[in-house]
């Protein structure tokens, strides 16, 4: 409402008095400028439309909370018996932790350097603690759950195994690891032969490196596939495997969610 925002505005005018004396009193006299021309910019957009570029930054005034206080977020407009369900929590579960030092770092700076007045810093994720006190009913779902999710479903765990009708599982076949790559040679070429590829994972870039280029010295037809190929490079170089422009893929860390590649009936890892 009008009456919220004329609040809002004369507090933001408040803190902008406050900073800019202290950024005078330290000799940051570009600092204050900066700070000083951008927000009453932003005080005028308030004023005269009601909302200005990057207004989120000034939530705290707008929302009346106090410093430090947790933001609104989504959750909290949730019915109380809501279910929330994490897909891929081992990776999810830790992102939510890092967001707040990430947003820090970076709002840290704005606010040093005079980019942004100091309560933009309470513009910003939930910590931890306060987004785990918003949840109660929760789903983790993962083929790899941390120990954080053992430990929060008290031992309540389903496993969920789906394969499509008529698939086995595939076979798996232990062999030692000298003469490895001669033995991986000759079971790339009975692929090839039948038309099949092969994934090929190895420990190190060094590794994959020098094992393609041998594969390469063998009339193998092989690919190298490395962390500096970006997902577009990567996507074609896939598709390149399941059209048999090549037979061998050879990385690090091909094994991962989501690859579909049927074609492939040999995935080999040295060194496990």
């Amino acid at each position: 409402t009008y009456p919220q925002l004329e609040k809002a505005i004369k507090n933001i005018e408040q803190e902008l008095g406050e900073r800019l004396a202290w950024f005078r009193s330290q000799g940051k006299l570009l600092e204050a400028q900066r700070l000083e021309s951008r927000t009453r910019f932003d005080i005028e957009m308030m004023k005269e439309i009601g909302y200005c570029t990057g207004i989120e930054n000034y939530s705290r005034h707008l929302s009346g909370r106090s410093p430090g206080e947790r933001p609104y977020v989504l959750l909290d407009f949730f019915p109380k018996d809501y279910l929330i369900i994490i897909d891929e929590s081992h990776q999810t579960v830790p992102q939510i932790r890092g967001m707040y030092a990430g947003d820090r770092s970076r709002k840290e700076v704005l606010v040093e350097y005079g980019f942004r007045l100091p309560s933009a810093l309470d513009n910003r994720p939930l910590f931890f603690d306060e987004f785990e006190s918003l949840i109660d009913q929760v789903i983790f779902v993962s083929a790899t759950p941390a120990e954080f999710e053992l430990k929060r479903c008290k031992g309540v765990i389903v496993e969920q195994v789906i394969r499509p009708t008529g698939l086995v599982d595939p076979k798996i076949t232990l062999k030692p690891s000298s003469n490895q790559v001669d033995d991986l040679l000759e079971e790339i070429r009975i692929r090839a032969h039948n038309k099949e590829r092969v994934l090929v994972t190895t420990l190190t870039k060094r590794m994959a490196e020098d094992l393609a280029d041998y594969l390469a010295q063998m009339d193998v037809k092989v690919r190298y596939l490395h962390s500096e190929i970006d997902a577009i490079d990567r996507v074609e170089i896939l598709r390149d495997l399941r059209l048999a422009e090549f037979d061998v893929l050879v990385g690090i860390n091909l094994l991962r969610e989501g690859l579909d590649l049927p074609e492939v009936s040999l995935v080999a890892i040295l060194d496990a």
